[in-house]
């Protein structure tokens, strides 16, 4: 039969919504809401799929209601998403910072600190967007990021006086990427490491 005419075409999915629903349906994995049998099944449909309209029924069991804390927000490009966060400051001196778990990224993550250790986990976090601008102010202390594969870290905006740096720009395994990390902004008398998780099996 002939489509019909007053119908709008089907959205096609792009990779990068491929990639949304692989990653949650592995954060599903290690929450215990699915089998390694459903994930490979669903894992291939995922990897089929050429339209969005294909894609959500893989997920519509494993998002919580808004609100919950269990809600995972990764939408596709054809579904409303929840309003970003735009900018989150942080300010600490002779303290310490650490966000693990998870938290909801903003675009913008300013932190103002002076001879503070700072941990961010990022393997957890929900994400606003596809990049995560850190704007850094930092002096003496150090900062370690955790990140996940699939997560890239550019670091050429960044202004580096008497300090440490020990910055991957992935985790070299060829993951597609998922998230851009830029670091702006000045470090004085400070070290930026990072880490990466191992992936989940």
């Amino acid at each position: 039969m002939p489509e019909d005419p007053h119908s709008s075409p089907a959205l096609r999915a792009s990779d990068a919504d491929r990639d949304r629903i692989i990653e949650l349906l592995h954060a599903a994995l290690a929450d215990g809401r699915l089998d390694p049998v459903e994930l490979d099944e669903r894992l291939d449909a995922a990897l089929a799929a050429r339209t969005v309209d294909a894609l959500a029924p893989l997920t519509v069991d494993l998002i919580a209601a808004p609100g919950s804390d269990r809600a995972l927000m990764l939408p596709l490009a054809g579904m409303p998403a929840e309003p970003a966060i735009e900018r989150i400051t942080i300010k600490e001196r002779h303290g310490s910072v650490r966000r693990d778990g998870r938290w909801t990224l903003p675009h913008r993550l300013a932190l103002r600190t002076a001879w503070c250790e700072m941990m961010l986990d990022l393997t957890s976090a929900v994400r606003s967007g596809p990049e995560l601008v850190i704007e850094l102010r930092m002096r003496g202390g150090n900062m370690e990021l955790v990140l996940a594969p699939g997560m890239v870290v550019d670091a050429n905006e960044l202004a580096v006086r008497h300090s440490q740096l020990a910055i991957s720009r992935d985790s070299g395994d060829n993951t597609p990427e998922t998230l851009r990390i830029r670091l702006v902004g000045q470090i004085r008398h400070g070290r930026i490491v990072t880490r990466w998780q191992a992936p989940r099996r």
